[in-house]
């Protein structure tokens, strides 16, 4: 949203209505077709037009309507989204008129003829998303362009720069603050909930904004909230960083590149994930964060993001060489990613796997435990007063001793403590093994649509409670998970999926495929 006054518009007004539809990091507009200002101006639906009163200004996509009780005449109705930024009451008297086409258009089309783009354009491009002046039909063409035709390192730099500069940055007056992000695709894989209580007890800063869920069963910020508030406001998460050294927190309250938010709600349900955009995205987040210090995760395996070890070498250099322009110390770790990590997958699941863990609960998965201390020894180790080699063993005693869990119920009270309750869904049903054998892989990617389908992670008690991992014997209908809904229909879906395929495969254990990776 930008200032303006209407001396440019004509002088007739439209009511300004609230219509309470969730457009999703998207300005929508609605004009009745039978309105005079509609047919007089000309507008076509899926146009970008401009909206203006009281010296505010917003830039919107119309849609037209033909129902009067929903948009009456009179009316320009805005979408939840639009109004907000908008910033102004129903009721009040606006203008439309209609909008110029963005500039940077032209390099974006300079990149759909697979053109290299330099630093301005990428600038321009962003800054234009950021204002809303794109529709997600160009964003869509600017996504698949830089994806398809693949960008440079330094495009990537580039684009990682633009987004970083379109919202606020972080500064904690700290010379190291540290932070760990998995680049993501393993369902169940909760170790920053066990990272940042450890890292935060031994006294190093950690603030930890995490998204939701868009196509996964569930984000960290997701899982999060089972335990504890997640929507914090700057003010407040300063407070409680400076008191407990961590949080966990979502990100979409501190405008962080908020560029990268609406790429993102363009690019995941198309399937766009090139590694450029990942890299820019992850990194533009957290040097937004004040992260000085990063710890990347890229988990490979069949199923997983990324499948091939080259390909993991090939984004860790990319990884490495953009911190490296943006004065970020970087490593970057390639983990076993051939199944789901822990036993839950779904948000109240996965919580319970996490507390398990910082409880030193014997039946808490131990792959997660062993993951976690692995990631949080690598982080300790940024810190100079500890050797290197050491920051394994450090991690397990903080954990074992209690002080991570310690830390965790600190964070989770000043956050505050979350009220309500999330029991496992009432629906359920346990998937049982075909053959005798040994579970000789398990697909990360079926096991997520599963639990998505169950309802995970909109309903936080839905998901999938895993009773068998990699290279565990099972016998004929014995149980190798169970399935919670709180829906018929959405444990109606679930199961067809399940009955497609269950995500599981057993067989003998010379089919287990090795896993290439450091840890």
């Amino acid at each position: 949203m930008t200032s303006s006054t209407d001396t440019d518009l004509h002088t007739a007004k439209l009511k300004l209505v609230r219509l309470g539809i969730d457009t999703y990091h998207e300005n929508v507009a609605y004009l009745h077709r039978d309105c005079e200002i509609y047919r007089a101006e000309g507008f076509q639906a899926l146009s970008k037009v401009k909206v203006c009163g009281d010296s505010r200004r917003i830039l919107a996509v119309l849609n037209v309507v033909d129902d009067a009780a929903i948009v009456a005449l009179d009316e320009l109705a805005l979408s939840e989204e639009a109004f907000d930024h908008l910033g102004l009451s129903e009721g009040q008297w606006v203008a439309v008129d209609h909008a110029q086409p963005p500039a940077s258009m032209d390099a974006v089309r300079r990149k759909i003829a697979g053109r290299r783009l330099n630093q301005q354009d990428y600038r321009s491009i962003i800054q234009d998303i950021t204002e809303s002046r794109y529709s997600k039909t160009e964003i869509s063409a600017f996504l698949v362009a830089s994806g398809q035709t693949d960008m440079d390192r330094d495009e990537v730099l580039y684009l990682t720069q633009a987004m970083l500069d379109s919202g606020e940055r972080l500064n904690w007056d700290e010379p190291q603050v540290v932070d760990k992000h998995c680049i993501g695709g393993i369902p169940g894989n909760r170790t920053s909930m066990l990272v940042v209580p450890i890292v935060a007890a031994h006294g190093m800063l950690i603030p930890k904004t995490s998204s939701r869920a868009i196509t996964s069963p569930a984000g960290t910020a997701d899982t999060m909230e089972v335990l504890a508030n997640v929507e914090i406001n700057i003010g407040k998460l300063h407070d409680i960083v400076r008191k407990q050294r961590g949080c966990m927190i979502w990100g979409g309250t501190a405008r962080l590149s908020p560029a990268d938010d609406i790429l993102i709600s363009v690019e995941r349900p198309l399937g766009i994930d090139s590694q450029g955009q990942m890299v820019a995205s992850i990194l533009s987040k957290k040097l937004a964060a004040g992260s000085t210090h990063l710890l990347i995760d890229i988990p490979v395996g069949a199923t997983a993001k990324i499948r091939h070890m080259r390909e993991a070498q090939r984004l860790r250099k990319l990884f490495e060489y953009v911190g490296d322009q943006l004065d970020i110390q970087l490593e970057v770790v390639i983990t076993d990613g051939r199944q789901p990590v822990g036993n839950g997958i779904g948000p109240a699941l996965e919580a319970r796997d996490v507390m398990q863990v910082l409880q030193n609960d014997p039946l808490a998965p131990n792959d997660l435990r062993q993951k976690a201390l692995w990631l949080a020894g690598r982080v300790l180790e940024f810190d100079p007063d500890v050797r290197g080699g050491h920051g394994f063993a450090m991690a397990r005693d903080i954990l074992d001793c209690g002080r991570a869990l310690e830390k965790m119920n600190a964070i989770i009270a000043a956050q505050g403590v979350q009220t309500n309750r999330y029991p496992l869904g009432q629906l359920a049903h346990d998937i049982l093994a075909p053959a005798n054998g040994v579970v000789t892989a398990i697909d990360n990617f079926q096991m997520a649509r599963i639990a998505r389908f169950a309802g995970a992670p909109m309903d936080k008690g839905a998901g999938v409670d895993l009773f068998k991992k990699l290279g565990e014997p099972v016998e004929k209908d014995e149980p190798l998970y169970r399935l919670y809904a709180e829906f018929p229909s959405d444990f109606k879906f679930a199961l067809a999926l399940c009955e497609q395929a269950s995500g599981y495969t057993i067989g003998q254990q010379v089919d287990i495929t090795r896993a290439f990776v450091e840890f």
